[in-house]
């Protein structure tokens, strides 16, 4: 069974999309792929997030710098986000939070996706990176039967990916993992909160969250350290990251504490110092209902911007210095991506994609695609450069 689907040309990018191909999954759903013309492409800066349409359908876009859909995929559930291998060839969509389904992409290739299907016993949290060489896939999975956090290790190197092992993150809940500067560690944030599948998304243990960063050497799975917060802040859920210019790690959290307390939500960390916290003035902080949703750096590193959909802003800081640059308004906005050294592309839940080019200027809204929600992150598709 073969279903068509949409693209936009991007100015006189594009004529042609390539030919469609579909795989039949489970639950009567389809995954269906269209083909980016990889020469056209060259230059062109890409973004993907997963989406949910008016008619209950989600999938992850294919979009360009001005915010128009290139390419659309369908997946057989709600996506959260996305792995991008570092020669930029291909991508892995993860399902959201307690999904059992990732999907392999291949936007310049002819070949069909490639579904993956977590381990018995285990669920995917939402995210995964690839190591330096792009063969491994690394996943941050729950082992729900013993309440531990692991690293799923995927080899991707032949015609099927194969789960391969795994590594303990030492906590609950691990939500995010980053690959370090160094190209072996893995950084994985460990959100605190047991959940159970059979339960879906209730939070079991928030009396006694732990949550930490740790860094794990992925090549023997040795703990190398792990910061927790202080106890009064147990219970900030630490949930998406990402490194500055310097190698630091910038952590988003989100508050499961009493309603009328205020408490930092955005962390830096490294592997060698104590965390500290960044200070959100008043009354921002106070407004953003205790919920980061997305954390990203610009492409040199310099700025970071921490998303908070809940209270429509969008917060910006020197990543050197740790000086709050701002925030700007954008509703339900909370995937952010890098665009070049100084901007970001951001997208909202109401459809639209923005554009920051200076934390001190005014969001500008580039394009809303009808029809669509983004889901709660973007990435952006550019070929890493690893030593």
């Amino acid at each position: 069974m073969t279903h068509a689907i949409k693209t936009v040309s991007r100015r006189s990018f594009l004529a042609a999309m390539g030919s469609l191909a579909a795989a039949p999954v489970f639950s009567g759903s389809t995954l269906a792929a269209s083909l980016l013309n990889r020469e056209a492409a060259d230059g062109v800066p890409l973004f993907a997030s997963a989406y949910r349409k008016a008619d209950g359908e989600f999938g992850v876009g294919i979009v360009d710098d001005l915010g128009q859909i290139l390419a659309q995929i369908t997946l057989p559930g709600r996506g959260h986000g996305i792995a991008v291998a570092p020669e930029g060839s291909r991508f892995v969509a993860f399902a959201r939070r307690p999904g059992t389904f990732a999907v392999v992409v291949r936007p310049f290739e002819d070949v069909q996706p490639e579904l993956i299907t977590s381990e018995p016993g285990r669920h995917f949290y939402g995210h995964g990176c690839f190591s330096a060489d792009g063969r491994l896939l690394y996943a941050v999975e729950n082992d729900f039967a013993a309440a531990r956090g692991v690293v799923g290790i995927y080899d991707t190197s032949g015609s099927a990916t194969r789960r391969i092992g795994e590594f303990e993150t030492n906590g609950i809940g691990p939500h995010d993992v980053l690959l370090g500067p160094d190209y072996r560690t893995l950084i994985v944030a460990n959100g605190g909160i047991e959940t159970r599948p059979d339960m879906g998304r209730e939070k079991l243990n928030l009396d006694t969250m732990a949550p930490s960063v740790v860094f794990i050497d992925s090549r023997s799975g040795d703990i190398l350290a792990q910061h927790a917060l202080d106890k009064e802040l147990h219970q900030l859920s630490l949930r998406h990251m990402a490194l500055d210019a310097e190698g630091r790690v910038w952590a988003g959290g989100q508050f499961e504490g009493p309603l009328d307390e205020v408490p930092p939500l955005v962390g830096v960390f490294s592997r060698d110092a104590a965390p500290k916290l960044t200070a959100i003035p008043e009354p921002v902080a106070s407004g953003l209902q205790n919920y980061i949703g997305s954390v990203a750096a610009n492409a040199g590193g310099e700025v970071i911007a921490a998303s908070a959909p809940r209270g429509g802003q969008t917060l910006f800081w020197n990543a050197s210095t740790g000086a709050y640059l701002g925030a700007r308004s954008i509703p339900d906005g909370c995937g952010v991506a890098p665009i070049d050294q100084g901007s970001f592309l951001i997208s909202d839940g109401n459809g639209a994609l923005s554009l920051v080019s200076d934390p001190a200027a005014p969001a500008e809204i580039l394009a809303r695609p009808p029809g669509i929600s983004w889901d709660n992150h973007l990435f952006n598709l550019a070929k890493i450069d690893a030593a």
